[in-house]
């Protein structure tokens, strides 16, 4: 399989990048800065220079075509509004319009939990966050795509020992990106996750059996 990352030198993207590479799989990273060209091919990906604000869709869709799938992971990471709205926001919707333009229709959203630091008085700035992130999960969800939005706990950098809690509805927590990358890893295998929305925190279960239950539990009733 061949997937595309969008944010592959970030915490979750380079796990992921680690995961395919190792099963066989070939990543290709998307990066604006040149310092992250080394980060993402250490990790096993193959580097591409593309900037969501500055590129067209048809620009992103060029450098989409012939891969399999999309994760999108990337975020302005707290460095304004302005750069959560394009990167996070309107940096989705050109992504899932270049993956729709370049017929690929596998697409994994990294997304945030609702609960997310409720009562932390972050303050407006991450209100802004949190708002755009749901319109981004409404955005995609309205595609015609074969869609996945994963919502994470809170990141934590502790090692990950591959056993989650995912489902549709679950009880907020924290989470390791370990487990964040090794959940998206196994859900890109996984065809019958599809259309839709799984929140993850740390857990008992085996991230490869979780994936299997959360596919059962949302497909279609006979």
């Amino acid at each position: 399989m061949k997937i595309f990352q969008i944010g592959a030198a970030g915490g979750v993207g380079r796990r992921l990048s680690a995961l395919l590479s190792a099963r066989g799989d070939q990543a290709t990273g998307m990066h604006r800065a040149a310092a992250q060209a080394d980060t993402i091919r250490e990790a096993g990906a193959v580097p591409v220079v593309g900037d969501l604000i500055g590129d067209s869709v048809g620009q992103l869709a060029a450098k989409l075509s012939g891969h399999d799938a999309v994760v999108f992971s990337a975020g302005a990471h707290g460095t304004g509004r302005d750069l959560t709205t394009q990167i996070d926001g309107r940096g989705l919707e050109k992504a899932a319009d270049a993956a729709a333009q370049a017929g690929i229709t596998r697409f994994v959203l990294v997304s945030a939990f609702p609960e997310a630091a409720r009562g932390d008085a972050l303050g407006d700035g991450f209100e802004h966050y949190m708002r755009v992130k749901k319109t981004a999960d409404v955005y995609l969800s309205r595609t015609d795509l074969d869609w996945l939005i994963v919502r994470p706990g809170t990141l934590r950098n502790e090692p990950g020992d591959g056993r989650v809690t995912a489902g549709p509805a679950i009880e907020y927590g924290d989470v390791s990106r370990d487990n964040v990358a090794a959940f998206i890893d196994a859900a890109l295998h996984e065809p019958a996750l599809t259309r839709t929305i799984i929140e993850l925190t740390d857990g008992t279960t085996p991230v490869d059996e979780a994936v299997r239950q959360v596919a059962r539990s949302t497909g279609t009733r006979s």
